[in-house]
């Protein structure tokens, strides 16, 4: 692979991992709202402020979000978002597979019956 692809590709990985965890996404969630302080966050996470800050940082780092200073508290935006429709994208692909689960269960074709023995 060339170093160009390489690297875009290493880039849309980075900020994928950086949405790869359910804080993360709680937070880009939330500040599609509106603006939050780390104050606010903090309550609805129900974490400490080292770790949302640490969570924030990680989103500032790729992008997502952003802060604007306000006196002492920093306000963080959605900086990205474009991310929502990646968000609805996932909303889907999660509806899909638990309709595919399901199926799966009322269908003998998984490869086990509600018996319990297998097709395989």
């Amino acid at each position: 692979m060339k170093r160009d692809i390489r690297d875009r590709y290493e880039n849309r990985a980075r900020i994928m991992k950086s949405l790869g965890h359910p804080t993360r996404l709680f937070i880009v969630d939330e500040l599609s709202r509106g603006k939050r302080c780390v104050h606010e966050l903090t309550g609805m996470v129900g974490a400490d402020t080292s770790t949302v800050s640490k969570h924030l940082s990680i989103l500032k780092e790729s992008g997502i979000v952003d802060y604007e200073k306000r006196g002492t508290q920093m306000h963080y935006y959605l900086a990205a978002p474009c991310v929502l429709g990646f968000f609805s994208c996932l909303e889907s692909m999660v509806h899909a597979n638990v309709r595919r689960q399901m199926s799966c269960l009322q269908d003998a074709e998984c490869g086990f019956s509600p018996e319990g023995g297998d097709h395989g």
